[in-house]
């Protein structure tokens, strides 16, 4: 018989103390999902807008909603976010940044830099006329 090996047990998420990268490679997962889903309503809308006028209505009319708004608003965030997380990860696969500071640095950076740039795009889109 082989004597048992006695190995540690794997920490759960309570041992650890929740730092701001780890919440975000949490949020660049949930983001990712978040992508597969809005990509089937950019898929509704080229197929819409390939089928003539009457079926670009449908879209048009739900991305104009208050509702649809959001849902396009948030897939734009998530899109940015996890554009910016996965040049992170990039980074650091490249075997930079992980002293703390560089760490803090990169997540401060694709946190505040996905927010901004989603804010920059749809004030963009609305000054040439895109939100009316």
């Amino acid at each position: 018989m082989t004597a048992r090996i006695e190995r540690p047990l794997s920490p759960h998420l309570q041992t650890y103390r929740w730092t701001l990268t780890m919440a975000l490679s949490i949020v660049h997962r949930a983001t990712g999902v978040a992508l597969y889903f809005g990509t089937l309503l950019l898929a509704w809308w080229l197929i819409a807008a390939a089928l003539g006028p009457a079926a670009y209505s449908y879209v048009q009319a739900f991305t104009g909603s208050i509702i649809g708004r959001l849902i396009v608003f948030g897939y734009t965030w998530a899109l940015m976010h996890h554009m910016l997380s996965g040049i992170r990860h990039f980074v650091w696969d490249l075997g930079y940044g992980f002293k703390a500071n560089e760490r803090e640095a990169l997540t401060w950076g694709a946190l505040i830099g996905g927010i901004a740039l989603t804010v920059l795009i749809w004030i963009i889109a609305y000054a040439i006329g895109g939100g009316r």
